[in-house]
């Protein structure tokens, strides 16, 4: 009898070298990304640890399971909704990711933002994880061992409902090392890596714009002034802090 290979939590995993130097790539790259979208609802779906809208100015931004208690695939909120949706590493881990994306693209608005974060199956962090998921021995390198969604995969599901890419990008390429002394030794391919072999890193970052057909500018703007006067109705967490 083969034995099951032991699981890593996520949050727990966050917390090694190779987590908190993954986290501070998505940290950086999902603040110059919010910084200058505008609107007045954003909502983040996972990664508590992220904090993904610390640097956007919305007015009105939730954390699921924080300060809005919901099903991922069934969100409280009308449709045509929300201005901005983060979605870090939610994709991964949800039941069923296309019913995740269809919920995503119902409550946003038309030029809604998207923002994703994925790990990247084709990467040397990929490649380990999918041998020690073969071998069914040894700790994962990586906090779970569910399906990874490739980069070019979630670009034709994101095409089919209607969203441009408008920005994508890859990090971290050092090798998938468990000790804070090697990654730091391997530094320097982080440059080496997004020059010469771009879609490689062990992480990627999609922007993403929902269109709509048909949709002019000056229903958009009447939107977004009613918009202001009146949030979506969410279900809040008692423990809700203002953000």
């Amino acid at each position: 009898m083969t034995e099951k290979a032991p699981s890593i939590d996520l949050a727990a995993w966050l917390q090694t070298p190779p987590g908190r130097h993954l986290l501070a790539w998505e940290q950086a790259q999902v603040d110059a990304a919010v910084v200058d979208l505008f609107g007045f609802h954003a909502l983040q779906l996972g990664l508590p640890e992220l904090d993904g809208l610390q640097a956007n100015r919305m007015p009105h931004r939730w954390l699921a399971g924080r300060d809005v208690i919901c099903e991922f695939d069934a969100l409280p909120f009308e449709s045509a909704s929300l201005d901005l949706v983060l979605l870090p590493h939610a994709l991964e881990l949800a039941c069923d990711a296309h019913a995740l994306l269809r919920e995503v693209e119902r409550v946003l608005r038309p030029e809604g933002r998207l923002i994703v974060f994925g790990l990247n199956p084709a990467s040397l962090w990929g490649l380990r994880q999918n041998l020690g998921r073969l071998r069914r021995r040894g700790e994962p390198y990586l906090p779970r061992d569910g399906e990874f969604i490739g980069y070019w995969r979630l670009r034709d599901w994101l095409k089919l409902l209607s969203f441009d890419v408008e920005a994508a990008r890859f990090g971290v390429y050092r090798p998938p090392m468990r000790s804070e002394a090697w990654l730091h030794r391997w530094r320097w391919i982080d440059d080496v890596g997004s020059r010469w072999w771009p879609v490689l890193g062990a992480v990627y970052f999609i922007q993403a714009v929902k269109r709509v057909q048909g949709t002019r500018m000056i229903g958009l703007a009447r939107n977004s002034r009613l918009a202001a006067k009146k949030a979506p109705a969410v279900a809040l967490n008692n423990n809700h802090k203002k953000r």
